[in-house]
């Protein structure tokens, strides 16, 4: 005795207008999966990025790697409008990277500690530009500048 198949089952409807062939088999729907698809204009992604980098002013930059690897994952499966998002959020990082490591090196002569907090203070403003474009569902104009 074989087991019954889930993928097809004979066709029983109940339309008698139906033109029904004899023998002919109606298959199934395949069954929901548990992974949920990719959603290509979620934006809750983003948000959270840029909030992980506006925490890092505070935390010291520990948030912003978080952020930067999530960017670096989430790029490549993204719509081009997000992808700009993402491709800023990734220059936001390292270019901060930089720009710390430079005051850190400075804060032998003093004035180190004030480019710290001038670094905190521009992640925090491109943080809520891009924010801003994001949630006007626009792209972001340019990615790879160093400013803005």
């Amino acid at each position: 005795m074989t087991p019954p198949s889930f993928a097809s089952r004979r066709d029983r409807r109940d339309d008698p207008d139906d033109k029904v062939i004899p023998g002919s088999t109606v298959t199934d729907p395949t069954p929901e999966t548990a992974v949920p698809p990719t959603l290509q204009d979620d934006k809750a992604l983003p948000i959270a990025i840029y909030a992980l980098h506006i925490a890092g002013a505070v935390t010291g930059g520990f948030t912003g790697l978080i952020a930067a690897i999530l960017a670096y994952i989430s790029r490549k499966d993204a719509p081009d409008w997000l992808a700009s998002h993402y491709e800023f959020q990734i220059r936001t990082f390292w270019l901060a990277l930089l720009f710390s490591a430079v005051s850190l090196l400075l804060t032998a002569v003093s004035i180190g500690v004030v480019m710290l907090v001038a670094v905190g203070l521009w992640v925090i403003v491109r943080a809520i530009v891009g924010l801003s474009h994001l949630l006007k569902g626009q792209p972001y104009p340019t990615p790879k500048n160093w400013m803005l």
